[in-house]
């Protein structure tokens, strides 16, 4: 999941991005290693937060673009 990439390219801690997502800094740093995965409902938070399509956060494609 591109999600650590895209908090660095924000300039974001974990911290303000758990605050921003209304999550524990702990549940941002387990989505970013990997030993917890996002369910759909956080997938989508996360996506809209960042403004890009579920399938780029999720590393299925290189376009971050959501298509309409």
């Amino acid at each position: 999941m591109r999600l650590k990439y895209l908090r660095k390219k924000r300039h974001l801690s974990q911290t303000r991005l758990a605050m921003e997502l209304n999550i524990s800094q702990n549940t941002v740093s387990r989505y970013e290693t990997g030993s917890h995965e996002p369910d759909i409902k956080a997938l989508i938070r996360i996506a809209d937060y960042f403004n890009v399509s579920i399938d780029y956060l999720l590393e299925r494609t290189d376009n971050p673009d959501i298509l309409k």
